[in-house]
This record gives structure tokens, sequence and C-alpha cells, in this order.
């Protein structure tokens, strides 16, 4: 099963769980498992849903927090407001740090050791080389090529986090770009492809042309040679008569 497929099962499954809490405590449970879970990495469905605002202003409320920042936070950011922010089991600082991992690879292409080991808190190479292999690469959130020549890791692609709320507008425009860059292309081949049509068009017809002007040489040259043969058969006559006369 690929990772787009198994990401959507897990968010139905989550989405579907956390509108059934009857209560905050029940969700903030759910919330907890849902950002816990070795498979999944995008919670921005499960964020939308209307319920967790029964989380606003409550002693859990901590726990939207939580999910706000799986969603579009980073191991960093959990750092600078840990006080104020239930405290992560080992799953989800796991979870977390993947994450970021993502975000330096959506930025960046190449991503130097020094700071992967800053950003995740990782104190050698060969531990942040097996947390990239072991728990980024296999999990199939990114692929890339470990350089320990110039130590760094090279991005080759990296599944995408759960956008923003500032990102959508550049979303929009960069779509709205591409839609009119796509379009302006198409009117362009389309032009070619008459062009083309047309090029076509005349090339029969020249070659046409060509076929029927080469058969009027033809004819004509058959004609001449035809005109040609016949006066020497009749000198051919002639000579034969004047030779019967004679004898």
């Amino acid at each position: 099963m690929d990772i787009e497929q198994k990401q959507s099962e897990l968010i139905d499954h989550f989405v579907k769980r956390a509108s059934a809490a009857s209560d905050a405590a029940a969700l903030s449970s759910v919330l907890v498992e849902a950002t816990s879970h070795p498979s999944l990495f995008a919670f921005s469905e499960i964020l939308a849903l209307p319920n967790l605002l029964q989380l606003e202003a409550t002693e859990n409320s901590a726990y939207l927090d939580m999910l706000r920042l799986f969603a579009h936070g980073t191991w960093n950011d959990y750092k600078s407001n840990a006080d104020r922010l239930p405290q992560l089991i080992p799953d989800q600082i796991l979870k977390l740090k993947q994450l970021t991992v993502l975000t330096l690879a959506e930025t960046y292409k190449v991503l130097p050791y020094d700071q992967l080991m800053q950003e995740l808190d990782v104190t050698n190479v060969r531990e942040l080389e097996d947390f990239l292999i072991n728990e980024c690469m296999y999990a199939g959130i990114v692929r890339g090529k470990l350089d320990q020549l110039r130590r760094c890791f090279e991005v080759q692609f990296a599944a995408g986090r759960d956008l923003r709320p500032d990102q959508l507008g550049n979303m929009i425009q960069t779509l709205s770009n591409w839609l009119s860059t796509s379009e302006n292309m198409l009117v362009s081949i389309q032009e070619k492809i008459k062009w083309a049509d047309a090029m076509s068009e005349i090339d029969k017809k020249h070659r046409k042309d060509v076929e029927e002007k080469v058969e009027e040489v033809k004819k004509s040259i058959f004609k001449k040679l035809h005109t040609v043969s016949r006066p020497t058969s009749t000198s051919e006559g002639m000579r034969r008569s004047a030779l019967n006369l004679v004898e």
C-alpha cells in the first residue's frame, strides 16, 4: 500500500473517532493517539473538525495547540513552547522530529548534517544517518542520498505537510499562475498543430502538382520520341522501294 492511500485511510479513521468523541477528555485522548501513530503525517482534516472547538478555553485546550503543532510546527517550536503544551510521549517526539525533517526538505534540496543535528537534537553523524534511513526513508516520507564526504543529505522527494493558513493565499496564486501558463501553452500548441496541418496540406498540394508535372513531362517526352521515330520508318520504306525498282 502506498503512503498516500495509507494516509487517507488513517485520516478517515481518526476523523471518525474524533467526531464521535463524547467529551473533551475523550477527544484529547484521540488527538494523542493520532499524533503518536507511526504512519500518520497529516492532521489538517482532524484540525478542521467543528467539535474541536469544545477544547477552547478549557483545561484541555493545550491538546488543540498540540494538534496545531503537529500540523504545522517543528521540534524547535515545541521546545520553545513546551511550558504550555502537553508533555510528549516518545512516539510523539519521534513523529515531530520526522515532521521537522519534512519541513526542511520542503524548503531546501540539500540539508547540511550540522543543521539537521541542531534541529533534531542529535549529537553525532551516525545517529543522524540512522534516523534519516530508519525513521524517514524507510517510512516513505523522504527519499534522498546521504553524502558523508560533503556531510549533507540530498533530498530527492519529500511528502508534503499540512498547509498553514497563511500559506493558502500563496498556494492559490501559484496554482492560478500554473493554470494561466498551462492555458497559454495549450493555445500555443493548438496554433502549432494548425500550422502543421496547414503545412501538411500545402505539402500534399505541392506533391500533387509535382506528380502532375512529371506526368506531363513523361507524356511530352513520349510524344516527341514517337514523332521522331515515324520519319525514320518512312525513310527506310522509301529506300527499300528504290532498291526494288533498281532490281
